[in-house]
């Protein structure tokens, strides 16, 4: 009996091989097994090799062989090629037969193992025929082959998998990209050294098996991506103790709306920086109406809203926060603008967590369309309503997160930090000028570099000393000590509040401030343009442009930033201050298009190329005129590190704080 199922095994086998065989040759990819002797020709590609005894090998990560011989016998999947009457064809079908009987298959393969793949030195027959039964594992005796260290990143994440390796013990556990086992590790309640027991292993390993169905059925399998990568996605909006009571309908439910977000970890580019809106110029919305009535008649037109709800979430209220009293006017200033054409409601003091899901779940409830939620904290809320509630738009005031139910908005405050340098660098008698700088997060870094910039284009001898609010009660005060009078303080959150000391300062002799300049955000004009990109069909025209996250970056040529100045400010510079902001609006001038060097030295640019808004939005370093550093996580002050793990310019590397006990 064991014999005639062994032949028909074979044949069963030998179908898939040429099936597997076809559609390679067909896609112009490699028909047969890898060979790591010609992937990997000499040892100047190796630092060393780890023996790593016998261990259980995740059967689908076997790739190839050690050498070439015998791989044409071979399919890429590992089933044969030959015909069932070859000596090939029976030692296979000999040692299928034992397989099913009383003996098995014992003896384990040997292989080695090179970027988490395996290659076979003895055992190939065995590891065809449990294929071909789709064993899971398969014992074998392993060798790793380490290779040299490199600033490659796929060197960088394998070299990471080596450490958390000696910690899961699992093959299965591998991520793609850098902080993955970190963050794996928090979300399963454990320290980030903690070594995994058998039982916690085989526990881990079960729920992973059971989450990759639901994976491999929505094409997880196609993506360049792990299950792993896939599940930390996951856990971060529903718990791991789910994997043990959701019926697998449920977890495919909550998967298939997480999926964009999947998704977008294959793409090299995540997030889409949108700098504008598709058409800025100024005209009336009546105007557009009309417009577009000529241009796409009314059928067309009945396809877009002519009335929307709009919610507005802050997670403070605006009277105890100058952030939330700033988003609050340009609530007001859309409601003024577009009353007969939008219902708002707000909701205050929104604490991140069940408040903000709650707040969330209302405001759909009562029928909102779109919601705004002003701070990074709320990203959470937002996304587990973007799961459930695919047909309301969602939008987060935060910037490169890479979830695309969410879409996130901030501005290119960096515009008007360079004005506000170039008035600083004509405004200081000795070139000596501070800047406060608020937190390590996205963008800063930009602000600080476009302000030095800006205070060197009118003053060569300018220098920057640079003070982190996040790590000083009083940064202020310390650039006074040290003899500064030019100083850059926060940012002014909204022009009615002059008469504090926001944006650029002067210290006078009796330790007063006089106001320069300062930046200022007009986030009514982002949310009126945004609506009335709505109305239009704009929306859906950026949403159908790929699998991406969205985040819109609107800068001066949006009217979303401007620079508030000081009534007795000298003519020359509001003159000055004239020409660069119509230069920045028109495109003209751009604050990055110099030569610059970093402070380790490095050439950043040669004054010919521009940066991208990528490049600047992720800057994570200072220019060679500033004196300072970029803050490193522990020396931050408790209130700062929320909202660092949030939007950190190093967030990937700060290790993750557990959430207690799962396994």
């Amino acid at each position: 009996m064991g014999r005639k199922e062994a032949v028909e095994q074979y044949n069963k086998a030998l179908k898939l091989g040429q099936k597997s065989y076809k559609d390679c040759v067909l896609h112009g990819r490699y028909p047969y097994p890898q060979v790591l002797d010609e992937i990997m020709p000499d040892d100047s590609m190796i630092t060393g090799r780890v023996d790593l005894g016998v261990i259980e090998i995740p059967t689908e990560q076997i790739v190839g062989t050690k050498t070439a011989g015998r791989r044409s016998a071979f399919a890429a999947n590992f089933m044969p090629l030959l015909d069932p009457d070859s000596e090939f064809g029976v030692k296979w079908t000999n040692l299928c037969a034992a397989h099913l009987g009383d003996e098995g298959i014992r003896d384990p393969i040997r292989c080695y193992e090179y970027f988490g793949r395996f290659y076979v030195q003895e055992g190939n027959k065995r590891v065809s025929v449990l294929k071909s039964y789709d064993a899971p594992t398969i014992p074998g005796y392993v060798i790793r082959v380490v290779p040299r260290w490199s600033e490659d990143p796929a060197v960088q994440v394998y070299y990471e998998f080596m450490a958390s390796f000696q910690m899961s013990g699992l093959y299965q556990v591998s991520f793609t990209r850098p902080g993955g086992f970190a963050k794996l590790q928090a979300a399963l309640g454990f320290e980030p050294d903690h070594v995994w027991t058998d039982d916690e292993r085989q526990h881990f390993l079960s729920n992973l098996t059971y989450f990759r169905a639901p994976f491999r059925k929505l094409g997880g399998k196609d993506l360049p991506i792990t299950e792993a990568d896939a599940l930390l996605v996951w856990l971060r909006l529903y718990p791991f103790e789910m994997l043990k009571t959701a019926s697998s309908q449920e977890l495919l439910k909550t998967l298939t709306a997480l999926w964009p977000d999947v998704k977008v970890l294959a793409n090299p580019e995540p997030i889409a920086v949108n700098t504008a809106p598709e058409n800025d110029e100024e005209e009336s919305q009546e105007k557009k109406e009309k417009k577009d009535s000529k241009l796409l008649g009314r059928l067309f037109k009945a396809m877009f809203p002519d009335h929307l709800k709009v919610a507005f979430i802050n997670e403070r209220r605006p009277e105890e926060s100058d952030w939330a009293r700033a988003h609050d006017l340009g609530r007001q200033y859309l409601e003024a603008v577009m009353e007969d054409k939008v219902d708002i409601s707000v909701f205050d003091g929104v604490r991140p967590g069940e408040e903000a899901d709650q707040a969330m779940e209302t405001a759909v409830k009562n029928g909102a369309q779109v919601i705004f939620a002003t701070t990074p904290p709320l990203i959470t809320a937002c996304r587990k309503a973007a799961a459930k509630y695919s047909n309301v738009r969602i939008l987060n005031c935060s910037a490169a997160m890479p979830y695309t139910g969410v879409r996130t908005y901030y501005s290119r405050i960096y515009e008007g930090k360079f004005i506000t340098g170039a008035i600083a660098g004509a405004m200081s008698p000795d070139g000596r000028i501070g800047y406060v700088a608020s937190n390590p997060i996205f963008g800063v870094p930009a602000s600080i570099n476009a302000f030095a910039l800006g205070a060197r284009l009118t003053n060569p001898r300018a220098r920057i000393q640079v003070k982190w609010s996040c790590v000083s009660p009083d940064p202020m005060g310390d650039l006074a000590r040290e003899g500064v009078t030019v100083l850059s303080n926060r940012d002014l959150p909204t022009p009615d509040r002059v008469q504090e000391p926001w944006g650029l300062c002067q210290l006078q002799p009796d330790g007063s401030l006089r106001p320069l300049a300062s930046p200022y955000w007009h986030w009514g004009n982002f949310y009126v343009k945004i609506i009335r990109n709505i109305f239009s069909g704009g929306w859906d025209t950026l949403s159908a442009k790929g699998d991406r996250a969205v985040n819109y970056w609107w800068g001066m040529n949006s009217r979303v930033v401007d620079v508030l100045l000081s009534p007795d400010l000298p003519e020359g510079v509001r003159q000055l201050v004239k020409i660069l902001q119509g230069g920045i609006i028109s495109g003209s001038v751009e604050p990055f298009r110099r030569e610059i060097t970093s402070q380790d030295g490095k050439i950043r640019s040669d004054g010919e190329r521009w940066f991208s808004p990528e490049e600047i939005l992720h800057m994570d370093w200072l220019c060679d005129c500033v004196d300072g550093d970029i803050p490193v996580f522990p020396e931050l002050l408790p209130m700062s590190r929320s909202i660092v793990r949030l939007q950190g310019v190093y967030r990937d590397q700060i290790p993750p704080e557990k959430e207690g006990p799962l396994l």
